[in-house]
């Protein structure tokens, strides 16, 4: 793995990465205020094909739009991060799909929870992404499109717009390829 936009600091301990997320950093594209950003930390590899990626994050969030999760991404025009981000005094579930323009969604958690599991589902053209609160069961949270046969970066990703920057952990992240669905297809109607 390798860093576009290293932090200030960071450390790998067993299977954690502990990363001191750089102020004033963010991805954004456009939409709603009007500005573009590319500077956060990424830590990240490339993979092509079908995947599933996950990782269990933690962090101190401190100021509005804090946040820390997973990012694919094609190129600085088309991604995909999703994760746990502090806005307006509460924990979200968020996810920003950018295609061009930047988009956000969020789901605001009733409760502080000490951790969040984020996966991801690359298949064909689309990436499902998810959550959960304990690595067994998971809520979907989007569905999005992602431009398919074309290799993509994937790995961890920290943020800090408005702020001076904060811990954020990454835990247990993992990547595996899926069968090829268009060959898995491909074979059942030719049999």
């Amino acid at each position: 793995m390798t860093w576009f936009n290293e932090p200030p600091g960071w450390e790998i301990k067993g299977k954690k990465l502990i990363m001191q997320v750089t102020p004033q950093s963010d991805y954004w594209r456009i939409s709603h205020y009007g500005f573009t950003v590319d500077d956060a930390p990424f830590y990240y590899a490339t993979y092509g094909g079908e995947f599933e990626v996950k990782v269990k994050i933690t962090g101190n969030y401190k100021a509005r739009f804090d946040q820390a999760g997973l990012m694919l991404r094609v190129d600085k025009e088309n991604y995909i991060k999703a994760g746990v981000e502090f806005v307006d005094g509460k924990l979200n579930l968020s996810t920003v799909v950018t295609h061009k323009t930047s988009d956000w969604s969020v789901i605001t958690l009733d409760k502080v929870p000490p951790f969040v599991w984020i996966k991801a589902v690359r298949r064909l053209d689309a990436v499902e992404v998810f959550y959960s609160y304990d690595d067994k069961v998971y809520v979907m949270m989007r569905n999005a499109y992602l431009q398919d046969n074309t290799p993509v970066k994937v790995g961890l990703m920290a943020a800090s717009p408005d702020g001076k920057g904060f811990e954020a952990g990454f835990e247990h992240f993992s990547i595996k390829h899926l069968p090829d669905q268009r060959r898995l297809n491909w074979l059942k109607n030719n049999q």
